[in-house]
């Protein structure tokens, strides 16, 4: 009996070419000796891909013959060897080799035909060069199967699919010794995966495997490869056993498949074997057997930071309701005055229970919701879906915030903490101490005013006693908590505590009023503005404060058109990258009108406390201090105020904290600066409508649209008043929580929606404007910090170095960003000394191009029952970088570097735990003293900053290996959004770490990685050995696995990655 691959006509679907085609499949037909002939199949219509399959057979046909090259002498093997040989009807030989030409697997010369696939060497090895750099020929080796050579490149991606769904499905039946088949190994095998480390590198390491037949009968060892994207070994057995040539074991006969792995670099190095048999019977069904391997190599470091154990997910189980006595503790307010009083109310805004049975079940209806759920089931939907307008305005933002607050209670509880001890405050003896890790980073966000909540974690008992602490202060890495005097009486320190953080509903409450006083005050046309009733307004002749700001039409433009009132009562748009001058244009205008306009009143606000600083430190350079104020939170923690403030701020030295001023004192001021939060309370304490002329708002493109509108709802005119919102919708928005909320809207700030739905600030599609009554886009990219001799003696608390210019990004690290997100029009104006400081450093794989993408072959990794990933071999690299760094810092023209110059920007937040160790443990880095001012932290932490040098590390390196395109798991990498940020930080070097094999799956990854290449600026791994798409494809698709069952579920990649940071101030 013979075995023969005949080669059988199926129809493909429409859309696999473009149309629908005919092509073939593989399918394995027994026929009985003699039937050769009769058994004969012949195809018709053949295709490109056809006759490129027909080839890749030839090519491995040829086996050792590869070394024939005349044409004569191909064309004759062809047609009287290979064409025919089992009954198969090829295509004529020109045909063969035109497809093979066309697909870069052969080339003509004349009279003789090249193979460019290789299949003499078969040896698959990481070179971890740069791709520029020429490849040496390998010596030849034992011939054997490669995946190159069995590649049929007909993309059956459904059939592909459902390959890669049963391997990870039924890892365990795919693994199993069958059909009297069993598979061991040296290394053995355990779970059916051959894991092992290799000591050296450079070295062969050698895995075999051994093929027994341990049944009574004949079984045909078929078939063998690896299913490997990276090509780092290579396969080979002693009889070159193929499809065409398959190899008959006898009972109880053993045969030897050998995996060579040559490792050059630390790493991580996975591959699945596939083997592939049938048994010696007419009729009989193929069957497969998997075994999976990874080598790996790494250094001291890496075995340091590798897990400390197996990942295990974490349940955050629901807690049984309990009967409890609340005892209430002390606020830090307690005998606080303050003078500005609560005139305007604000609403508790609480949910209804069925929005939290409906957000449970994603707004699809289920069997377990209630009536009441199933009743606004479909009004909910309905509101969510429709566009949004003035009418539904105030109850579409309600409910998108009702569902981010039940995401946040829910995210609020995995800080929870059991069988705590407290200790007595030294300083207080009021007060007690508890030990949060995790508060410094704000996780959780714990601000002075919060209440934690605490009982004895031995009462049993219902009704359970809970003592609500309320938060003192803040400190490193613990809280001071006020309690009732009932538990500091019998408080003992060897007590233990469970303890539940809270959520501060003040910001949201304030949000919910805003939407709400919106509709109030009829703020259409400052929501959706029409510009029905804009006219054609003078612009007025300026003379700058910042004399700079003369030489940048763009910037002088917008100030003018503020002062002019060009838009209202639509609102002003400034926006442009990072660097362009957006926050010293906002401040020229408010200088401006306070000149031009005495008894004007303007508010500044932005997200964060920091930018706000920012804004007041830079007015204060030409305004009197008696005119400026400065707005804090009580929450605040004075000791983060810089020094130059303190004079213009709410700071009561006798009643040693914030507090608000009267109304009647706020009113006096020619501008107040508070954050979008606490703007709130000037409309709790009843501010006029209409008393704020002009309503300024920096770093909007960071806050929610009911966060922006706090500054003007229920404070501004839209008759009289002027709004001016500025930022970069190109960069991150606020960092949201639910779900539901993000897919609904309401991660769009106010200033992305208005650019990306209102005419006025598009545009024009003929001139390629915009229209600047409306908006002003800024261009050129430095960042000037005012100098000034006043501040000098005053700044120093706030760590920032004055000068005249803080100068941005060389051009090469621009260039990505200015091609994908800002048309080109991005223009360059930083100092040349400090953009080319690092043009010339010895480990640039060019010199002049300061950019670096490093590509590293890691495993992304999970430990106890943290969901967050890292990756050991990234860090490795990191550190190796680090250490060349500060090695060559003050020499050959480089500047001295300090750990604040360098940051590390990396997604996850267990990368960032392993990178801060490896700072503190690295042999080579412990010479260069503390480097804990070196920042590690996420995308988000970096955002509005810049350092000298960034360093990036992806991390994301799937396991899963076999995977496709839609496969790939790269999460947040994919946000276009957070790639702006992360690679624009830098000013004079920037260094990416990661695996280009995943990221080149993302189109803004790969453009970006093609650029770093073309560029000759890649390091590393060399991403060209790689094996193609199409070839792991065909492959797969030819394998004889049939899959069943649904995919499984694909695991939350909020939850895996990320735990955001909470926002912390107010």
């Amino acid at each position: 009996m013979h075995v023969r691959f005949a080669k059988c006509i199926t129809p493909l679907p429409v859309g696999v070419f473009g149309r629908k085609e005919t092509k073939p499949s593989f399918a394995e037909v027994p026929l009985e000796s003699g039937e050769l002939q009769s058994g004969f199949l012949f195809r018709i219509n053949m295709t490109l891909k056809d006759c490129l399959e027909s080839g890749l057979d030839f090519i491995e046909f040829l086996g050792d013959k590869t070394t024939v090259t005349n044409r004569k002498e191909l064309r004759e093997i062809y047609n009287n060897e290979f064409r025919g040989r089992t009954g198969i009807r090829d295509p004529n030989f020109s045909s063969v080799i035109y497809a093979l030409r066309k697909f870069n697997k052969a080339y003509v010369k004349k009279e003789d035909i090249f193979i460019n696939v290789k299949p003499q060497v078969r040896v698959y090895c990481d070179q971890w060069r740069r791709p520029r750099a020429p490849q040496q020929e390998a010596p030849p080796t034992a011939s054997g199967p490669t995946a190159t050579m069995n590649a049929v490149l007909t993309p059956k991606k459904k059939m592909a699919t459902e390959v890669i769904k049963n391997l990870k499905q039924n890892r365990k039946t795919m693994t199993a010794d069958k059909g009297n088949i069993e598979i061991t190994s040296d290394p053995e095998s355990v779970d059916g995966k051959v894991l092992f480390t290799v000591e050296r590198l450079k070295e062969v390491f050698i895995v075999r495997f051994h093929i027994t037949n341990k049944g009574p009968g004949f079984v045909y060892f078929t078939y063998y490869t690896a299913l490997h994207k990276i090509r780092c070994f290579t396969l080979e057995d002693d009889r070159r056993l193929t499809r065409v040539s398959p190899l008959l074991l006898c009972p109880k006969e053993s045969y030897e498949v050998r995996v060579r792995y040559i490792l050059n670099h630390h790493g991580y190095f996975p591959a699945t074997m596939y083997f592939e048999f049938c048994p010696d019977q007419k009729g009989a069904t193929p069957f497969c057997i998997v075994r999976e391997m990874e080598a790996v190599a790494r250094t001291p470091l890496g075995v340091e930071l590798g897990p400390v154990s197996p990942y295990k997910a974490l349940r955050i189980q629901a807690k049984k309701p309990l009967s409890t006595v609340i005892v209430e503790g002390e606020p830090p307010e307690k005998n606080i005055v303050h003078p500005l009083k609560m005139l305007v109310k604000l609403g508790s805004y609480s949910y209804g229970p069925y929005l939290k049975e409906l957000a449970k079940c994603s707004l699809e209806d289920s069997e377990h919701l209630s009536s009441a759920a199933r009743q606004s089931l479909l009004s909910v939907r309905g509101l969510l879906q429709s566009a949004l307008q003035m009418k539904t305005y105030s109850s579409r933002f309600h409910l998108l915030l009702h569902l981010e607050e039940i995401q946040m209670e829910v995210d609020i509880r995995k800080y929870d903490l059991y069988n705590q001890t407290m200790t007595l405050d030294q300083s207080n003896k009021k007060l007690l101490t508890l030990k949060v890790p995790g508060v410094a980073e704000n996780r959780p966000s714990v601000l002075r005013g919060d209440c934690i909540k605490v009982s004895m974690s031995d009462d049993k008992h219902e009704p359970i006693t809970v003592y609500t602490g309320y938060v003192h202060r803040v400190e490193l890495d613990s809280v001071k908590l006020g309690f009732a005097k009932r538990l500091l009486q019998g408080f003992l320190c060897n007590m233990k505590f469970d303890v539940e953080f809270t959520l501060s509903r003040l910001p949201l409450r304030l949000q919910h009023r805003a939407v709400d006083l919106a509709s109030k005050h009829q703020l259409e046309e400052v929501l959706f503005p029409s510009g029905a009733a804009t006219d054609t307004v003078p612009l007025p002749e300026l003379r700058m404060f910042n004399r700079k700001m003369e030489n940048n039409p763009q910037q002088s433009a917008a100030v003018q058109h503020i002062i002019a009132g060009s838009s209202k009562p639509a609102p002003y748009l400034v926006f442009g990258p990072p660097g362009t001058g957006k926050t010293i244009t906002l401040v020229e205008a408010m200088h401006q009108i306070n000149k031009s306009n005495p008894t004007a009143h303007i508010l500044a606000c932005a997200s964060s406390n920091s930018a706000c600083d920012l804004l007041c430190e830079r007015l204060i350079v030409h305004m009197d201090p008696h005119q400026l104020y400065r707005m804090y939170a009580s929450s605040r923690d004075p000791k983060s105020i810089p020094r130059s403030l303190l004079k213009c701020c709410n700071w009561d030295e006798r009643q040693d904290c914030f507090v608000f001023p009267d109304k009647e004192s706020l009113m006096k001021y020619a501008v107040v600066v508070t954050t979008l939060i606490t703007a709130g309370r000037l409309v709790s304490g009843g501010i006029p409508v209409g008393h704020f002329t002009h309503v300024f708002v920096d770093e909007a493109g960071q806050a929610v649209e009911p966060e922006c509108i706090i500054a003007v709802a229920g404070l501004f005119s839209p008759k009289e008043g002027q709004m001016v919102l500025a930022g970069d919708p190109k960069q991150l928005g606020p960092i949201l929580r639910s779900p539901l909320a993000i897919q609904y809207g309401l991660g769009v700030p106010l200033l992305e929606r208005l650019m990306r739905d209102n005419a006025l600030y598009q545009q024009n599609p003929d001139s390629g404007h915009f229209d600047n009554r409306y908006v002003t886009k800024l261009l050129r990219n430095y960042r000037y910090i005012i100098h000034f001799l006043l501040s000098i003696s005053l700044a120093t608390s706030s760590k920032v170095k004055l000068s005249q210019t803080s100068l941005r990004s060389h051009a090469a690290i621009l260039r990505i960003p200015n091609e994908l997100f800002y048309e080109n029009e991005l223009q360059v104006f930083a100092n040349q000394w400090d953009r080319e400081a690092y043009c010339n450093w010895e480990y640039l794989p060019r010199k002049g191009f300061p950019l670096i993408f490093h590509g590293v072959m890691g495993k992304d990794e999970r430990e106890a029952n943290s969901p967050s990933f890292f990756n050991v071999t990234e860090i490795e690299a990191l550190v190796d970088y680090l250490i060349k760094l500060l090695e060559t810092q003050g020499k050959q023209g480089l500047p001295k570097l300090n750990a604040t110059d360098i940051g590390i920007i990396t997604p996850y937040r267990k990368q960032v735990e392993k990178i801060r160790k490896a700072l503190k443990s690295a042999p080579g880095l412990k010479r260069w003293g503390d480097l804990m001012e070196l920042k590690v932290g996420s995308v988000e932490e970096f955002q509005g900053q810049e350092r000298r040098i960034i360093m990036i590390s992806t991390v994301r390196s799937s396991a899963d290996y076999v995977k496709m395109d839609k496969d790939f798991s790269i999460g947040f990498l994919s946000n276009e959004k957070r790639f702006n940020v992360a690679v624009t930080r830098a000013r004079s070097l920037l260094i990416v770490v990661g695996n280009p094999v995943i990221l080149r799956k993302d189109p803004t990854w790969a453009k970006f990685i093609s650029y770093c290449v073309n560029e000759r600026g890649y390091d590393g791994f060399d991403f060209t050995d790689a094996e193609g798409e199409d070839e792991v494809t065909a492959r797969l698709a030819n394998l004889k696995i049939c899959s069943d069952g649904d995919s499984p579920e694909i695991e939350n990649t909020h939850q895996q990655c990320e735990d955001p940071e909470w926002k912390n101030e107010h």
